[in-house]
């Protein structure tokens, strides 16, 4: 019997040292906290009690199933959840463009201060272009830069965009960039996929002229992709002068390129690309190193037909150049009517998969508020399982040591 009892305890020792092994020292495990149209944060029309204590709820929530860190949307449409000398107080915090929070606090430095407090990076989620969310219904200040230079704007569909070939707009944009990073203790500066916008059925974006006028020999193409090329490489060259060890990182849409379009492509079906339709060439940033890591947005199912989680994930780490790829996980789909995205098993496996591939250095989840009703169980395979031990954030060799944070 003691025989019996003492395999018994090695055979779960080892299971032990098994899964401890499983999960690793070094991992990123982060969430997007959105604020544009009040997607996660804050409630809307909500008191600065109110506000406050639900960024808390949430910080906790995610301290709890093991992150390690927050994206937070601090820059949804030409506007800001700080105070800016550049831009308006953003109308998803106050509920009108240009009004202060009353009373008076700075969300940013709050929020940062409290995901610090919780040992936490704190990336700051800007949108590079998104200018006026909806023409004419959203809230529009007096001192919007669009009053002051309407020229800097293109209208395309519903949405007013910074034009993104105007020098001046790129100069703006890097401004705001610096701004950030000088004022507050930001861990990394994050941009989404909106570049050049997704294309809208039957118009096309209204930039014939600006390409007339450039007298360039490019394509239209090729020369929207320089106008991407100049901020991205800028807003490096701006983020790493003024705090040399703070990230800069790209959240794309999924797919770069399919493989029939390019040989380096990826073995997708996408009906839009990165590089053909927003006109973002994610591997030539990488490749340069003008930004430190991706956060492809692989919101797609296991086996999909178009685009397959697990062929996106191995031809990401395939072409990270040496920079960091961290997974970006679906889960709000879990509220779809779909039956792969019913199944509890969709996204520990999309974990295994992640965590298993050579060259995936973590995972990020869209998004923050669909924790909140724990859809399939997930919460509980995080804490329980997959997240159950802390890990810290993979360090970026390239860049110098970050200051310890400031959490009084």
């Amino acid at each position: 019997m003691q025989k019996i009892k003492a395999l018994f305890f090695v055979f779960g020792f080892l299971s032990i040292i098994r899964f401890t092994e499983a999960q690793p020292r070094y991992e990123f495990r982060g969430v997007w906290i959105a604020t544009v149209m009040n997607i996660d944060w804050p409630p809307q029309n909500a008191s600065v009690e109110t506000q406050k204590a639900e960024y808390i709820r949430q910080l906790d929530l995610h301290q709890r199933n093991g992150l390690n860190a927050v994206i937070v949307q601090v820059r949804p449409s030409g506007d800001a959840f700080y105070p800016s000398p550049y831009e308006p107080w953003s109308q998803w915090l106050t509920g009108t463009q240009g009004r202060a929070p009353a009373p008076f606090y700075d969300p940013l430095a709050f929020m940062i201060q409290e995901a610090h407090k919780r040992g936490m990076e704190f990336h700051a989620w800007l949108n590079p272009y998104r200018a006026e969310f909806t023409v004419g219904k959203s809230s529009i200040s007096s001192d919007n830069n669009i009053r002051k230079n309407p020229d800097w704007y293109l209208t395309y569909g519903t949405t007013r965009y910074f034009n993104p070939s105007n020098v001046q707009v790129q100069q703006f944009v890097i401004n705001v960039i610096k701004d950030i990073v000088r004022r507050y203790d930001v861990d990394a500066i994050h941009m989404d996929d909106y570049f050049y916008p997704y294309p809208v059925a039957g118009k096309t974006f209204p930039d014939d002229y600006a390409y007339q006028r450039s007298g360039t020999t490019l394509s239209k193409g090729d020369w929207r992709r320089s106008n991407v090329d100049s901020i991205i490489k800028n807003i490096n060259i701006a983020i790493k002068q003024t705090k040399p060890y703070v990230k800069f990182g790209i959240s794309p849409f999924s797919v770069w390129r399919n493989l029939k379009d390019d040989s380096q492509g990826s073995d997708s079906r996408a009906g839009i690309t990165n590089y053909d339709d927003l006109y973002a060439d994610i591997l030539l940033w990488m490749r340069k190193g003008w930004i430190d890591y991706v956060t492809p947005q692989l919101y797609r199912e296991i086996n999909d037909p178009l685009i397959a989680y697990e062929k996106m994930v191995s031809w990401w780490a395939a072409h990270s150049f040496g920079r960091h790829v961290y997974i970006g996980h679906g889960i709000y789909r879990a509220l779809e009517n779909n039956a792969n995205w019913k199944k509890p098993s969709q996204l520990p496996d999309q974990i295994k998969i992640a965590r298993f591939t050579p060259g995936i250095e973590g995972s990020v989840y869209y998004s923050s508020k669909i924790f909140k009703s724990n859809p399939n169980g997930w919460n509980d395979s995080l804490r329980n399982n997959y997240y159950s031990l802390p890990a810290k954030v993979p360090v970026m060799p390239w860049l110098p040591a970050r200051p310890q944070w400031d959490v009084e």
